[in-house]
């Protein structure tokens, strides 16, 4: 009865954490409206207008090669990219950040 008891809880705690760190993870479509750099040049804030919803959402930059495509101008404003960022405590921070032809 207790091994029994212990395996439902494991399976219950399971499901319910691979559900989250599924919905954290979030893919989009959208025109840069907005690149800030940090003063420092080790991250950057950029707004992207999601391309289904029409949403503004602020994503957080950190990668060094999104930093350097910013500030090469390869990324600028009104250009179409393809991002997934992480939503999990709002931060909305970026795993990647690519045009959408390919950059």
């Amino acid at each position: 009865m207790r091994s029994l008891l212990l395996n439902a809880l494991c399976a219950t705690v399971f499901a319910f954490s691979a559900t989250t760190a599924l919905a954290a993870d979030v893919k989009m479509v959208g025109v840069v409206e907005k690149i800030q750099l940090a003063p420092d040049g080790k991250s950057a804030k950029a707004t992207l207008k999601d391309n289904k919803s029409g949403n503004s959402v602020v994503l957080s930059i950190g990668d060094d090669e999104t930093l350097d495509k910013f500030k090469d101008k390869r990324i600028q404003v009104g250009d179409e990219i393809r991002a997934r960022f992480d939503d999990a405590g709002g931060n909305n921070q970026s795993k990647s950040f690519r045009k959408t032809a390919g950059c």
